[in-house]
Parts: C-alpha cells; structure tokens; sequence
C-alpha cells in the first residue's frame, strides 16, 4: 500500500519535476556550459575559451556600475517595499481602517495588475522635462527649483528608474503581509491592549514576530527581483545616460544581443545566480532558519 501511495504521489509532482528540468535546471547547466566558451548567436561550433570570460568579468569597469546600481536598487526596495508595506498593511489591518481598508487595499494592489511596460510608458510621460506631469506639479506648487531631466540627467537617473518599481510593487508586497497579519490570532492585540501595550509596541511585539516567515519571502521576492530586473531600466533609458542606469540583467542582454557575446553573456548570467543563490542563502539562514525557533 505504502508502495503504491509513493509511486501515485511521484506521479503527481512528475509534470513539474519535468517542467522544472525542461526551463530551468537544464538551461542553468547549458549556461554554465557556455560560459567558459566564445561565440555568436549565429555561431555554428563554440571556442572553449576557459576562464577568459570570468578574468573579463573582474576587468569590466561596467560590472561594478551594474553592481552598484542593483545593491542601490535593493536596498531601496527593501526599505519601502518590505518595510513601508508591513506598516502599510499593520494599519490596513487595524480596526480604526476596517471600513476603508478593502478600498484602498484595491487601490494599491491595482499598479501591480499593469505591465511593466505600460507603466514605463506611463511615466516616461510622468518624467518628460516639457510636459511632464512631475516638474508641472512641482511649478504649480512654487517648487520650480526641483524640476529636473529625471532621465537625462546621470545623478538622479537611477533613482527615477527605481521609483517606477516601488510603485508598481508595494502593493504587491503590502497584501502578501496582509495575509499574514490576518492570521495572528486577535487575542495577542487584545491581550497587549489590557496591559496598556500602545499601537506601536503592538506592531513592534506582536507583528512583527508574528510575519517572520513572510518577512523571509518578502526578503527574498524583493532582492532577487532587484538583481535580476531588466524592463525598467531597459524601456525608460537602455542603460543610460551613458551607463548610469545600467544593471547586471541588462549589461547581460546588450552584451548577448547587441554585441553578440554569448559567452561573455552567460559568464554575467552566472555572476547573477551566484549573487542571487548567496544572498538567498544569507536570508534564509538569518531570517528564515529562526522561524521554528519563534
């Protein structure tokens, strides 16, 4: 009996196991491959070039843009994805909001229904030095001296491109805590209340413990999304001006594509998965590993 509830619960996980090998674990192990050799996209054999391509890697001035772009991506990502939307959700979930939380819990869950490539489109209107709807509202409101190109300018590029993220991201993030925070039995905010606990020390003592695990996902989504994101960067400034906007994923691509490197593409893929797989790692380790100790 125990045989057969094996070989049925096998055959169910089978498809995915399958798919998981066809589209990801097979192409992770053709890219390893490929990132020791040379060639096009149009290349009918491959050069087995060794460790050219990671020795290319070190010497890329371009990488070290890239790296800081991502950590800067990340840990504004972390602080207003992960961090404005537990607050964002803790008050949602409060009782003084139970009327209008479903209101605006649709309103900030809408953005992330979008495209992101109609959101880029969308401010790139937003960003337009001319007519654009962000230096208009600060000439309407006398704050002229804050106009800017926001994505012609090197200094302030980047900080553009990644607030078109946050935006179409918290809401995401808010209700994944939301769902956590609805599961923390009521009596523990009860309890805290009759000891004088103030709302602060409530979230501080009892949310916050309570949404370790999601925290962890929410850690994880956000960061690796920070180190792999591509279409911001790619539709609002292709890298630019000059390589100010530039990230790892697309570095990747224009190398792969444009300069028709495969090699060397694949050589940044790689560094991608590991900064991905150890960063992963770290958080689970820190976060994730203390959740059966909670």
């Amino acid at each position: 009996m125990s045989k057969k509830r094996n070989r049925a619960a096998f055959l169910y996980v089978l498809p995915c196991l399958v798919v998981l090998g066809l589209f990801v674990y097979y192409p992770l192990v053709m890219n390893v491959t490929y990132s020791f050799q040379s060639f096009t996209l149009s290349a009918v054999t491959k050069q087995f070039v060794g460790l050219a391509n990671f020795r290319k890697l070190i010497s890329d001035p371009i990488i070290l843009t890239c790296l800081k772009n991502n950590i800067l991506y990340a840990v504004i990502s972390v602080i207003i994805q992960v961090g404005f939307g537990l607050v964002l959700a803790a008050v949602l979930e409060d009782r003084v909001f139970q009327k209008v939380s479903p209101f605006f819990r649709t309103t900030y869950f809408i953005p992330t229904l979008l495209s992101m490539t109609v959101v880029c489109l969308l401010f790139e209107f937003i960003y337009n030095p001319q007519m654009g709807l962000l230096n208009s509202f600060l000439e309407l409101i006398g704050l002229d001296g804050l106009t800017n190109i926001w994505l012609g300018k090197s200094s302030v590029a980047m900080y553009a491109v990644i607030a078109v993220s946050q935006w179409q991201s918290t809401g995401y993030v808010t209700m994944l805590f939301i769902v956590a925070i609805q599961k923390i039995p009521r009596d523990l905010y009860e309890a805290a209340e009759m000891d004088g606990a103030g709302k602060i020390r409530q979230f501080l003592s009892i949310t916050v413990p309570q949404v370790r695990q999601m925290f962890f996902v929410t850690m994880v989504i956000t960061v690796v999304g920070a180190f792999t994101v591509f279409n911001e960067p790619y539709i609002l400034t292709s890298g630019g001006p000059g390589t100010s906007t530039m990230t790892l994923a697309l570095h990747m691509y224009q190398t792969g594509v444009v300069k028709n490197d495969m090699g060397y593409a694949s050589a940044i893929a790689m560094l991608i998965f590991v900064i991905t797989a150890v960063l992963s790692s770290i958080q689970f380790l820190t976060i994730g590993g203390k959740e059966d100790e909670a």
